[in-house]
């Protein structure tokens, strides 16, 4: 499973409505694949949750292609055991969460047809908490383009 190899001294608040508002700063094209999966809404996805998207995806492609993950599970999330009496500080962490916004692009996928992507892509959608779409490299670069007023190659 994904999990940071050092964290500091300090466990993070969950603050899952304030880390949820608004879209994705950062991530939101097609960078190093051709096919992306990208995320339409907001949720925290654990690190168990990324790996069985992974496999399903790579199971499907037949380990033909390469597939990139662009989601890291950084936050941690605690709990206090069963019939523990309150107080005495935080409790341990349970287990790690990306903190997914809309627009952001979590998984990448390159080297296979456009069906056999969209269909894996498919597949590793149904095993997120968010609900997903569909991009290309193409599709994401015209987007960019329209936002920031026309061709980056004007003149």
């Amino acid at each position: 499973m994904l999990a940071p190899k050092r964290v500091k001294w300090r466990r993070p608040h969950k603050q899952a409505n304030r880390l949820n508002r608004g879209e994705a700063k950062g991530g939101r094209e097609v960078s190093q694949g051709e096919f992306g999966l990208m995320a339409t809404e907001a949720a925290f996805v654990t690190d168990r949750q990324i790996e069985a998207a992974r496999i399903a995806m790579t199971r499907y492609i037949k380990r033909g292609g390469q597939v990139w993950i662009k989601i890291f599970p950084h936050k941690s999330i605690t709990r206090k055991p069963a019939e523990t009496r309150m107080g005495s500080g935080k409790g341990a962490p349970e287990y790690w969460v990306a903190v997914v916004k809309p627009g952001r692009v979590m998984f990448e996928l390159a080297g296979v047809a456009e069906e056999v992507a969209k269909e894996a892509m498919r597949l590793a959608a149904h095993k997120l908490p968010v609900k997903c779409k569909f991009v290309k490299r193409e599709a994401t670069e015209v987007v960019a383009a329209a936002e920031t007023g026309g061709e980056a190659n004007e003149g």
